[in-house]
């Protein structure tokens, strides 16, 4: 087996029953990796929590780590899901409220489990496909919201694209590091600050600087 091969799944199931015990190994690897970390969330445990076998939690995932690139995959997809829906009702006027639909997003999309994310984000290996799938989920939110800052009334960058960067970083950073923490952040409270911090940054004078006299 080569060395990527320890993220790939080993089959995926098309019959009901099939894909109700995966659902069952992926469930209960989320507790247990929210529960244990990454180290301690073996197989065993897994399998223990999902109520298999350990022969077939193996029929599914080689290992643990194919079982967090599934978990991986499931986050990021549901992220993707959660923007449509709040998209489909329309974008907001205002650019504090389209502030607000992003940020609120991708609260939502942490706080279900934050001890999970935490797993995934800082503890788990990931592969090169799916470094290379996060990267194209952020340069999709990057054009999204450089879509968005492009003409509106309220915006005063030089930079539509540097500024989407930064406003995706900046709220995928913060979300992740405040929701995950120890000691969160309430959510609410944090949805509210990012919304003034970004709204402060986008809707400032980016004029050069004059620089200071002899």
């Amino acid at each position: 087996m080569t060395p990527t091969d320890r993220f790939r799944p080993r089959k995926q199931p098309k019959q009901q029953r099939a894909a109700q015990t995966r659902r069952w190994i992926l469930d209960a690897a989320a507790h247990v990796f929210s529960e244990h970390g990454y180290a301690a969330g073996t197989t065993n445990r897994i399998a223990e929590r999902a109520g298999v076998s350990i022969g077939s939690l193996y029929q599914y995932f080689p290992n643990k780590d194919a079982i967090l690139r599934a978990l991986m995959e499931e986050h990021i997809d549901a992220g993707g899901r959660i923007l449509r829906e709040r998209l489909a009702g329309g974008l907001p006027a205002g650019l504090d409220d389209i502030l607000r639909l992003f940020i609120g997003a991708t609260i939502d999309n942490h706080r279900a489990d934050p001890g999970l994310h935490r797993v995934l984000f800082e503890e788990a290996p990931r592969s090169a496909e799916l470094l290379a799938r996060l990267h194209d989920s952020e340069n999709l939110a990057v054009g999204a919201v450089a879509h968005l800052l492009d003409g509106h009334p309220e915006v005063a960058v030089a930079n539509n694209t540097l500024s989407a960067r930064i406003v995706v970083a900046a709220v995928e950073s913060l979300v992740h590091r405040l929701i995950t923490a120890r000691v969160p952040v309430e959510s609410g409270q944090l949805e509210d600050e990012l919304v003034v911090l970004l709204g402060a940054y986008l809707r400032r004078d980016h004029a050069e600087p004059s620089s200071a006299s002899g």
